[in-house]
């Protein structure tokens, strides 16, 4: 019986393929695939970028300049009293508005009301001495009178007297006594003389007590004035720790007010920009306090010198050249003024501020 199993198909043996008798080309090498020349382009970009940076930054120094280097400031007025004394009323509060005028606190005016009143007392006991004064001088004035006539009277008698006992009509004893009694009547005249002139020098001297004195009133009357602490401009009020029952010190500082039509913007520029700058130039100003508005303003004035010491010159400012250990080019303050500030807003001595200025 034969096998009836079914054959297995054949496997096809896989032919190699002919080779190609061209030669093979060699693959790309990296400098040759299109990606390095991408990553030269992307390089020169980002140089000429950097060139075109640093190009239009130097040339923007001619047409503006920034900086961060600002703040806001004011005048600041020590409000000192002209007497010592004890306090006796402060009528304001810390961080208050005051107007021009007004009292911000009261010295007790007790002593000085006192010595005004002493004062006018002696002026008033003075005036009267000097009506006692014009009193003598009429009654020295009339004696000098009365002997001025004796005088005369005696000098004419010896005169008289005189030729008459040279003709021996006339006694030497009566001309001795004619004699005596004009010299005397000369002497008693001299007095008289003496005593006016006492008199008037009393009176001037009076006279000028009463002007010193006036004078004292007059300092009296200003110091009482002065128990009164009066703001001398427009204001808000600082740091105020002022109490009832403080001594006052003459000319020591009591209260301190910021003045409310002196706010300006000190911007601090390098010297590489002063040169462009001119008085009247539009400047743009930030402030940290309103960080979302705005602010036109012109240059006040430039600096023309700045102190290279902080302990040189007080006089002049001092700018600190340095930041985070790094020595910065000088800077010079260039005041800025706000035009047209808005009323709205509420300034703040000390804040800072951002400026910039186009020439």
């Amino acid at each position: 019986m034969s096998d009836s199993r079914p054959l297995a198909p054949l496997r096809e043996v896989p032919r190699e393929a002919p080779q190609s008798a061209e030669p093979r080309t060699a693959e790309p090498g990296p400098e040759q695939q299109p990606g390095a020349a991408s990553y030269r382009r992307r390089v020169l970009l980002v140089l000429a970028a950097i060139a075109l940076a640093l190009v239009l930054y130097w040339a923007s120094g001619y047409v503006f300049a920034y900086t961060d280097d600002a703040y806001v400031t004011s005048d600041f007025i020590n409000v000192a009293p002209y007497v010592s004394g004890r306090i006796v009323s402060v009528n304001i509060v810390d961080n208050q508005a005051v107007t021009k005028g007004m009292v911000l606190a009261e010295i007790d005016p007790t002593p000085f009301r006192l010595a005004l009143n002493e004062k006018q007392a002696k002026k008033t006991e003075t005036e009267a001495q000097l009506a006692v004064d014009r009193d003598l001088i009429a009654s020295a004035q009339a004696q000098r009178d009365d002997a001025a006539a004796k005088e005369r009277l005696a000098s004419d008698n010896l005169a008289r007297a005189t030729p008459v006992a040279a003709a021996g009509f006339v006694s030497r004893q009566a001309l001795d006594t004619a004699t005596a009694q004009a010299q005397e009547a000369k002497a008693t005249l001299a007095e008289a003389e003496t005593a006016v002139a006492k008199a008037q020098q009393m009176l001037a001297l009076h006279q000028a007590t009463v002007a010193t004195i006036s004078a004292e009133i007059a300092v009296a009357q200003w110091q009482l004035e002065q128990t009164k602490l009066l703001a001398p401009t427009d204001g808000t009020i600082t740091n105020l720790t002022l109490r009832v029952g403080d001594q006052a010190v003459e000319n020591a500082p009591l209260i301190g007010l910021v003045d409310a039509h002196a706010w300006r913007i000190f911007a601090n520029y390098k010297e590489t920009f002063i040169r462009h700058m001119r008085v009247g130039h539009t400047a743009w100003v930030w402030l940290d306090t309103y960080p979302w508005h705005i602010h036109r303003a012109t240059i006040q004035g430039i600096a023309r010198g700045i102190s290279r010491q902080p302990t040189e010159r007080k006089m002049l400012p001092y700018v600190e050249p340095t930041t985070d250990w790094i020595r910065l080019q000088r800077r010079f303050p260039v005041t800025l003024v706000l035009q047209d500030p808005n009323p709205e807003i509420v300034l703040h001595m000390g804040a800072d501020a951002r400026a910039l200025i186009i020439y």
